[in-house]
């Protein structure tokens, strides 16, 4: 017999929903964007009028209204968690918690914390961001991240930014992970210190292991993060002796 204890769920299954920008960008395996990317179904649902520059360049001004609304009929589509598709949504982080049923992680910077916590003592994380002119001291005190924390970014490259923030229809994709690797190696080389990457931009986690072999450091994404949130939500069974 089915568990109805919830009730009013529309869609079964699917324990993560995801909060998406409205945008028309190319979204590659790896992306959060893409379905395949993950090991379980997701549920989506797009935030009209949330695109990347008013996000991330405005700050969202005067979209948290409509992401609670759309965080709401994730829930009503039966979802038991919620993310979103932009790090720099982590300014939603507590009013998304007040206003919904269901727990939510905006961001990949709320990594940073704990990353700091496995790291040896000599070592500390890093971010990478894909706006580091956008990212504020609110965003970083929102996320928690400790003073002093090292940020590169991918701006002024070729690609990468200027696609994501431009809502550009195509994607150089070599010319992108270019970008993110020399970012993360200029960020590297500026802080001996170094012990691991959290990437800010949910579009950088294709690039992911290419920063892991650039630069021999851990690094951390959202599909991580996430990935940690839905094992809570949805417990895996493990047969019993």
């Amino acid at each position: 017999m089915v568990n109805t204890a919830r009730g009013g769920k529309t869609v079964y299954g699917a324990s993560l929903g995801i909060l998406m920008l409205e945008t028309r960008f190319p979204r590659i395996p790896g992306d959060i964007g893409h379905a395949q990317t993950w090991p379980f179904p997701v549920q989506y649902r797009i935030v009209t009028a949330a695109t990347p520059d008013r996000v991330v360049q405005s700050g969202a001004d005067g979209l948290l209204d409509a992401f609670i609304s759309a965080g709401h009929d994730l829930v009503a589509q039966g979802v038991d968690g919620i993310t979103t598709s932009c790090g720099f949504l982590v300014m939603m982080q507590e009013e998304l918690s007040r206003a919904l049923p269901v727990p939510v992680l905006t961001s990949s910077l709320m990594q940073v914390e704990m990353v700091n916590r496995l790291l040896p003592r000599c070592k500390r994380a890093g971010i990478l961001t894909i706006a580091a002119s956008a990212l504020t001291t609110e965003h970083l005190v929102t996320a928690r991240v400790p003073a002093g924390t090292p940020i590169g970014t991918t701006e002024g490259g070729s690609e990468f930014t200027s696609a994501i923030l431009g809502d550009a229809p195509t994607l150089d994709i070599d010319a992108a992970r270019a970008d993110n690797i020399a970012a993360a190696l200029q960020l590297q080389q500026a802080n001996p210190d170094l012990g691991a990457i959290i990437l800010e931009c949910t579009n950088m986690s294709p690039y992911a292991a290419d920063i892991r072999h650039a630069t021999g450091l851990p690094v951390f994404t959202i599909i991580d993060a996430a990935t940690w949130f839905h094992a809570g939500l949805s417990p895996r069974r493990y047969p019993t002796a």
